[in-house]
């Protein structure tokens, strides 16, 4: 087998990327600490044409260095805003019609592998804090949480692993 180049990968430039249809999805991160998640997942939400990211609370924002280093330029290509807490991102969302699932372990969570989407809606993945995790005030006004089942002794993904499962499962199931 041999690599794709550039030129086979048919990429289309980041005006073309703007203007493209997406998906019915969207990122909600709250306070996330590290510029390195930040710009990880804004590349992830590239690949999978997320509609939007909310950088939330502390989340850091570009233009960053920081940021640019993991996210190579998605950061240029997703549409992402800043809302001083996560609540008001939340609250944007479910007036545009977004369901809300929180990525946390929570009691009464649906496994991500059993979460199947509906037809016509918008959803929007919350992914918390590196040591805390989703608030619980966010937690609280979420229409659904899911979790993803683990098999190991930490219980515990990077903030950016995470996401980009979630996203995974739901874009797969989507498209």
């Amino acid at each position: 087998m041999k690599k794709k180049s550039i030129w086979d990968l048919h990429r289309v430039t980041t005006e073309e990327f703007k203007e493209q249809k997406k998906s019915p999805l969207a990122v909600v991160l709250d306070n996330v600490r590290s510029l390195s998640n930040v710009g990880a997942i804004l590349r992830t939400c590239d690949a999978f044409a997320v509609e939007e990211v909310q950088l939330c609370g502390v989340t850091g924002t570009p233009p960053s260095p920081e940021i640019h280093k993991t996210a190579l330029g998605a950061e240029d290509s997703v549409y992402w805003r800043h809302f001083d807490n996560t609540q008001e991102g939340i609250t944007d969302l479910k007036k545009r019609g977004y369901t809300i699932c929180v990525l946390e372990q929570v009691e009464g969570s649906i496994s991500l592998e059993d979460f199947i989407p509906e037809d016509g809606k918008k959803y929007a993945i919350v992914a918390g804090n590196e040591v805390k995790g989703v608030a619980q005030e966010v937690v609280d006004s979420a229409d659904i949480c899911l979790e993803i089942p683990q098999a190991g002794i930490k219980h515990s993904l990077n903030v950016s692993v995470s996401t980009g499962i979630a996203l995974w499962q739901l874009y797969s199931k989507m498209i």
